[in-house]
Parts: C-alpha cells; sequence; structure tokens
C-alpha cells in the first residue's frame, strides 16, 4: 500500500505532467481561459488516460510482448487511444451538447496528447505492475486535472490584475506558466 501511495504522489505532484515534464502543453495553454472548460477538458483527458493505460498494458504483456511484437507497442498504443477517444467523444455529444461543442477541435486533440501516450508508455518502460499502472495513471491524471483547473484560475485572475501592456496576452500566460512550473518543482524532494 505504501508503494502505491508513492507512485500515485510522484506522479502527481513530483513528477506532474504538464508543470515538470512539460506534456500536454496545447490544452493547458489553448483550454485554460475558462474553468469549465479546463475542468471538463482534464476530466475527459484524465478518464482516456486511466482506461488507456488499463487496456494497453494487457495488451502488451499478454499479447505484444509474448509475441514479440513489442516495437509496434507506440502504433498499436495510438490505435487504442485514438479509439478511446471516439468513444469519449460521442459520450460528450450525446450527454453534454455545451461541453462537447466548447472543446472544438481540442476533443479530438486528446488522440494526440503525448501525455497520455507517454502514462502508456512510461508504465510499461518503468516495469509496472497493472495495479501500480492504474495508480500511476490516476495519479498523472489528477496532476493533469489540477494542472489545467490551476492555470485556468490564474489566467481568471490575470484578466483584472494590472498587468503591462508589453506582458500582456501570451506573455504573461508562459509567464505564469514557469512559475507555476517553478513552484512545482519544490516538491522534488517530497518522495525518493
Amino acid at each position: 500500500m505504501n508503494d502505491l501511495l508513492k507512485i500515485f504522489i510522484k506522479s502527481w505532484l513530483v513528477d506532474n505532467v504538464i508543470l515538470i515534464q512539460f506534456l500536454a502543453l496545447c490544452p493547458f495553454i489553448g483550454m485554460t481561459s475558462d474553468t469549465g472548460k479546463a475542468a471538463g477538458m482534464g476530466v475527459a483527458t484524465s478518464f482516456v488516460m486511466v482506461l488507456a493505460t488499463a487496456v494497453t498494458w494487457p495488451l502488451y504483456n499478454f499479447v505484444l510482448q509474448p509475441l514479440g511484437l513489442e516495437f509496434l507497442e507506440t502504433l498499436v498504443f495510438i490505435l487504442v487511444i485514438a479509439a478511446l477517444v471516439q468513444l469519449v467523444e460521442f459520450y460528450l455529444k450525446k450527454s453534454a451538447p455545451a461541453l462537447y461543442s466548447s472543446m472544438g477541435v481540442y476533443l479530438a486533440l486528446i488522440t494526440t496528447n503525448c501525455a497520455i501516450l507517454a502514462v502508456t508508455l512510461n508504465s510499461i518502460s518503468y516495469g509496472y505492475n497493472f495495479i501500480e499502472s492504474i495508480v500511476y495513471a490516476l495519479g498523472t491524471a489528477c496532476g493533469f486535472l489540477m494542472s489545467m483547473v490551476l492555470m485556468s484560475g490564474i489566467r481568471a485572475r490575470l484578466k483584472s490584475a494590472p498587468v503591462p501592456n508589453f506582458v500582456k496576452g501570451t506573455p504573461i500566460l508562459f509567464v505564469s506558466a514557469g512559475l507555476l512550473s517553478l513552484a512545482f518543482g519544490g516538491f522534488a524532494g517530497l518522495i525518493k
């Protein structure tokens, strides 16, 4: 149990997928202008991340590896992720049409979200068993969701802050993201 907690905290805070590994910057910058959209994108991506790990781990260990087809893991994992994103897209279109339309092109971009592929590949390369892989994916998903919501809060605050003209817009956004990343660097000593 202690090891699972360490994996969770490490993937959530210490090795945060956006703020430390600098993956998934496209939705991080593109979908954080509104907290509702940021949370929706975070939940959708988190769902795909955990489900993709739950599908790809056994696929790799029980199909690809025994057949000596490990070299196909990236291709197979991308196909699995694409299929899962289609399921999420169909679900959101039926159950939450407003969120579906507000996400626009970013929903389809979950397919090419490098954070999801990184989680599936890392769970294999780190040598995690199935339960550890799911915990790793859950921690990474929580870190992704938290980063999205934090950045949307910062962006909301920046709208009313007295920002100098020469850094308004994208520059202050990247400065804020850098400072947030620097803050998360402080978690590095939390888990060894």
